[in-house]
């Protein structure tokens, strides 16, 4: 006690103390002091955690001299009072880095082949929900064997630990689920390319003497390297981290070297083609692709016997090569090869043994350049050579001249007709299916408007044809319903909010992957599920008694239900609407059906989560209740659009999809960067609704009933996806709204059962009004009461928010740079949203159905984001006095 603290101010004016009679102890207490918060315990996080940095530096820790009281005290007296005191203390990550005088914190050469590489000091990732035994004795354990070591104790933190410090070993608690899925952390850091030469440790609780110890196989399925049962003896831990070094990340790095040897081979000029012991075809460079006419596609897995041979090579010649390189000796000569287009060209060959494993031959390593003897193998190298410099899209002339000249290498379908025996035959069947082709009359629709207006141009004056040239120019374009943006528009809310939403997110950048956990067995709460629906605990049922209401507070029911709420909602709107009778499945089914789904949906989410499923569950149960939508559709309809309220989101990973395929994730590249997430919803919901027959609603219904109604729930999510959207409102605008004005108004008119009944006559009209109800339901939160509306205003500016500061992390483009949360006005995204998007498509659903309360929502909650946004507030609410 006679030695004074050492006392270090950092930049941001953090005071961190330290008393240096315990610098060498383990059981240190380290206090952060700023203005009146003090904080106690290595790990532990205040409520001025805002300011103080996230990140913990600790530059000379010594191993504990010895095990545990000190330790234990200094958990008692710091780290668990201060946490009783703070409940979000996993948020902190701290880091330390091993002393200067450690020994082994050294660099090391390696040598792989003829390669020396250099491997610094092991870094170390430690996960963990709280500081315990555990994570002490692999702390002390990285600080002996000196390694440089991290902590964190939350997904978030974890994932930008190892993005910034690419660890070689990474140990993750598994003993207890909940604080968090260690299974969904190990996930998540596979799907990052990053993680492809990274060891993953699972520590898992030791199994009592009665116990039998549980198998391996769904860790290693999960992403785990190892398992590690429970020990917090330091020595324990060091052995553990030592034989993971001087196994897996020995020989992971090595591996790693072979990125760098892979990228010789891709650019190398010389064609570099790699089989197995067995001439299959395991490896060619793209310089081999070129000189072959192959890509890679057609050659990897297949035996060389398989490809077509030149008849110019001897007779005896394939057997030489074969006595050379089985005896393992190198063998080089020239050989004639065909190409993929049919000709011959001769290569200079040099096919090279290797020996692996056992002291056998385990590949064969061929390197081949052309033999440049003749016209054909000089005019080939030489388009090599152009396509090199020049590239294969040139529009000059001397690239129209590179293009005829490979021509010459490529074969022509009527040249090989010629000189076959039966080319009149074969021609006469190709003239013959063509013209079958072009007597058909597969025509577009739009196609014959071009034609029609086309053939009005002919007869028209100079001012009308110039105006149907214009009309042709618009209809040539692509997206017919889809309004342009203009550039003139100085609001960045709203060029930010559209762009975002419509985007399709074509621009990529590679060697970045967002892959979502699947939440498949996820519970959110302990709160017991109702049997049927009459068991409903009384302060639930009491709440759902005005689930007919527009005004219903979905947030209380997300409340009471311990954020369950689509469970409870389901079951009782499920029961009104007669599902479980049309399906002819029994409550029971339709019950664990619902906990599936809600189960899948990401409660970490602030907005895409059940509750908002449930919400647009609420709507879409409204707009069924209502007398012009009851009539134009059947029962099936009904159901239909139940289900696809219910699963719209399911598995929403909280980005957008132009997130996801600017990341390229691997949704985006299986839906080809096409309405990635909601075909996405809609596959996994079917997936796990038929997986399993205890929650298999659709297990009775006859198949064609449940062809229709799958591709009805199908087209319904669908429909969600933004970049149609006015596509979406054009078409009920102009196939509902306005024949069904004209009806209204026609002296014959027999009142609305007339009409509806005109609208039910056609299917097509009938899915039009599904769309338009699920996406109205979808994004209904403008029509909400003042208090729900601003409530998701917040939920979803906080989601786009999180994805900006991901988009910065991982150096994606930003898609909606406006929604940053330093600068973001909540109140101006909001308008912009409303009048871009809400306003038009409401007034058209309202027209329809009938929704003074909704339009009257609307209007209230326009003119409250524009006292805010006048008075230039960026939160939610009115300032006080003014509301």
């Amino acid at each position: 006690m006679g030695c004074a603290p050492s006392i270090h101010v950092s930049h941001s004016g953090v005071i961190y103390c330290r008393d240096s009679e315990e610098s060498n102890s383990p059981h240190q207490t380290t206090t952060i002091s700023q203005g009146t918060t003090t904080l106690h315990g290595l790990f532990v996080k205040t409520d001025a955690a805002d300011s103080i940095p996230s990140v913990l530096a600790y530059q000379s820790r010594q191993p504990p001299p010895s095990a545990g009281p000190r330790r234990k005290e200094r958990r008692e007296s710091g780290g668990a009072s201060a946490r009783s005191r703070t409940p979000h203390c996993c948020s902190v990550e701290a880091e330390t880095q091993t002393s200067s005088s450690s020994a082994k914190a050294s660099t090391a050469e390696v040598q792989v082949g003829p390669m020396r590489l250099t491997q610094y000091p092991i870094q170390v990732l430690l996960i963990f929900a709280k500081e315990d035994n555990q994570s002490n004795g692999f702390w002390w354990a990285c600080d002996r064997a000196g390694y440089r070591c991290n902590v964190a104790w939350t997904l978030e933190s974890a994932l930008e630990c190892f993005l910034d410090k690419h660890q070689e070993i990474i140990v993750i608690d598994h003993r207890n689920s909940k604080y968090f899925d260690a299974e969904d952390i190990c996930r998540s850091i596979r799907a990052t390319e990053l993680s492809e030469h990274t060891v993953i440790l699972a520590v898992v609780p030791r199994p009592s003497a009665d116990q039998e110890e549980t198998s391996v196989l769904p860790l290693l399925d999960a992403g785990f390297d190892r398992q590690f049962m429970e020990n917090s003896s330091i020595t324990a831990c060091y052995n553990e981290l030592v034989q993971i070094e001087h196994g897996e990340v020995r020989s992971q790095f090595k591996l790693r070297a072979c990125n760098a040897v892979f990228t010789a081979l891709d650019h190398c000029q010389e064609a570099v083609e790699i089989t197995s012991e067995d001439h299959v075809i395991q490896y060619v460079n793209p310089a081999f692709e070129r000189m072959m006419g192959y890509c890679k596609g057609e050659l990897i897995g297949k035996e060389l016997t398989e490809l077509p041979k030149s008849d110019k090579n001897s007779a005896d010649l394939l057997d030489n090569i074969n006595t050379f390189i089985k005896k393992g000796k190198e063998w080089q000569g020239v050989y004639y090869a065909r190409r993929k287009s049919g000709d011959s060209i001769q290569q200079h060959v040099k096919i090279t043994p290797v020996v692996g494993q056992g002291g056998k031959i385990r590949h064969f390593v061929s390197l081949k350049r052309l033999h440049c003897t003749n016209e054909n193998n000089k005019q080939l190298y030489k388009s090599h050579r152009e396509d090199k410099y020049t590239g294969d899209n040139s529009q000059s002339e001397s690239g129209s001249y590179k293009c005829k000249n490979r021509r010459k290498d490529s074969v022509d379908v009527k040249s090989i007709t010629s000189q076959s025996s039966d080319a009149p035959s074969l021609q006469t069947r190709r003239y013959s299916s063509m013209a079958r082709i072009h007597s058909m009359t597969i025509e577009a629709p739009i196609t014959k408007v071009i034609n029609i207006i086309n053939a009005a141009q002919e007869n028209s004056p100079i001012t009308v044809a110039e105006a149907l040239d214009r009309v042709l120019e618009i209809l040539r374009t692509t997206e017919l319903y889809s309004p342009q943006l203009g550039t003139k528009d100085e609001d960045p809310h709203t060029s930010d909010l559209v762009g975002g939403l419509m985007n399709d997110g074509l621009r990529r950048l590679s060697g970045n992957e967002y892959v979502f956990s699947k939440n498949m067995n996820l519970s959110h709460t302990h709160l017991p599920v109702p049997n049927t629906i009459s068991d409903v605990p009384p302060c639930i049922a009491q709440l759902l008694d005005n689930e007919e209401s527009w005004d219903f507070n979905i947030f209380e029911l997300e409340a009471v239900t311990n954020k369950r709420p689509l469970v409870y909602l389901g079951l009782k709107v499920f029961a009104r609407f007669g599902v479980s009778e049309f399906l002819n499945c029994s409550e029971a089914t339709l019950r664990a059906w619902l906990q599936v789904i809600e189960a899948n949906y990401h409660s970490s989410n602030s907005y895409h989560n059940s509750t908002h499923a449930a919400d647009v569950l609420h709507a879409t149960a409204f707009f069924l209740g209502k007398e012009r939508v009851k009539g134009c559709l059947d029962h099936l309809d009904e159901v239909a659009a139940l289900i696809a309220a219910t699963i719209h989101d399911v598995d929403h990973p909280g980005r957008t999809n132009s997130f996801l395929c600017n990341a390229g994730s691997e949704l985006a590249v299986l839906y080809n960067d096409t309405a990635v997430l909601e075909s996405h919803h809609t596959a996994l919901a079917f997936q796990l609704t038929t997986k399993d027959s205890k929650y298999n609603i659709f297990k009775n219904i006859d198949r064609n009933r449940y062809r229709t109604l799958r591709q009805a729930i199908i087209d319904m999510v669908l429909a969600t996806e933004m970049t149609k959207h006015f596509e979406h409102v054009n078409k009920f605008v102009n196939s509902i709204n306005k024949p069904m004005a004209s009806e209204e108004t026609s002296p014959h008119s027999e009142g609305n059962t007339e009409c509806t009944t005109n609208i039910k006559n056609f299917p097509d009209n009938q899915t039009l009004i599904k769309r338009m109800m699920i996406k109205c339901a979808d994004v209904a939160n403008p029509c909400r009461p003042l208090e729900l509306c601003i409530e998701w205003a917040g939920r979803i500016s906080e989601e786009y928010f999180a994805q900006t500061d991901e988009e910065k992390r991982q150096g994606l483009p930003v898609v909606m740079p406006v929604f940053d949360r330093n600068t973001c006005s909540i109140p101006k995204s909001q308008i912009s949203f409303i009048d871009y998007f809400i306003t038009d498509m409401f007034d058209a659903w309202d027209a329809f159905a009938h929704l003074p309360v909704l339009m009257q929502h609307l209007a209230n909650n326009y003119k409250h984001w524009k006292t805010l946004d006048d008075l230039k507030c960026k939160s939610l609410r009115l300032p006080s006095g003014n509301n």
